[in-house]
């Protein structure tokens, strides 16, 4: 399993938002930049960038900050938050991106996003499925950076494309976001047990190495992680297994 540090971006600043709550923030004193470069330094081979801002609003606000962290090629980045529309998705992809993250328009316009997967190939597309699933319940989608619920399941959400090769999903438990809560696993060995050929990439609750190796052990392709890396809960010998997966 691979850990992919997270930089999340609002207003220019790298922050950390409680179960996606704009008005419950977290501002950390760290550039993007020097972020990648310590992500770097410990081996990360990708890195998941959210720009908030265009989540919020459907249109990219980072741009100046993602486009140079992407020309240095290493860390690989996804990057994702308000990305809606095609124009968006070649400009990432041809500056040096390599995966887009798909969130909302994967429920608002399906179509449109599979053509996006045509048409750029399944490797460089990862949809972003945001839920809410108690434990027993069936997981529903949030959407518009978790702001809007639907009565779309999961199961339904992936199964719209899972006929194209979809290769990477990345699923976030908003209950567990920023929470310290641990990683919904049960969800995560649900999806695994359904869509064995996807990729999954598990996000929210990360607390320490025990929970990297519990999702290891789901067979989850990635761990998405952004508050215990940026509060330095995980020791860099913790670490390198996770990046070297690459």
């Amino acid at each position: 399993m691979l850990l992919i540090p997270s930089i999340d971006l609002r207003g220019g600043h790298c922050v950390r938002l409680y179960q996606g709550d704009f008005s419950a923030e977290t501002r950390y004193d760290t550039s993007a930049v020097e972020l990648a470069d310590r992500y770097a330094s410990l081996g990360a081979q990708w890195l998941h960038v959210v720009d908030l801002d265009g989540a919020r609003d459907g249109v990219l606000a980072h741009r100046g900050i993602v486009l140079p962290l992407a020309a240095r090629g290493l860390p690989r980045l996804q990057v994702g938050g308000g990305v809606r529309s095609l124009a968006i998705v070649e400009d990432l992809l041809q500056n040096g991106v390599a995966r887009v993250v798909v969130g909302s328009a994967a429920i608002d316009r399906p179509h449109d996003v599979r053509d996006w997967i045509r048409r750029f190939g399944p490797g460089h597309i990862c949809l972003a499925f945001d839920v809410r699933a108690a434990d027993t319940a069936t997981p529903r989608v949030q959407t518009h950076g978790w702001r809007k619920g639907s009565a779309v399941s999961l199961w339904d959400a992936v199964s719209d494309f899972a006929n194209l090769g979809l290769a990477h999903v990345l699923c976030t438990d908003v209950a567990r976001d920023g929470a310290h809560q641990g990683p919904n696993l049960a969800l995560y060995a649900e999806a695994r047990r359904r869509f064995p050929d996807i990729g999954w990439q598990a996000s929210g609750g990360v607390r320490d190495a025990a929970d990297l190796a519990d999702l290891a052990s789901l067979g989850v392709a990635a761990a998405v992680s952004g508050r215990a890396l940026l509060e330095n809960r995980l020791a860099p010998e913790e670490l390198l297994p996770y990046f070297r997966a690459a």
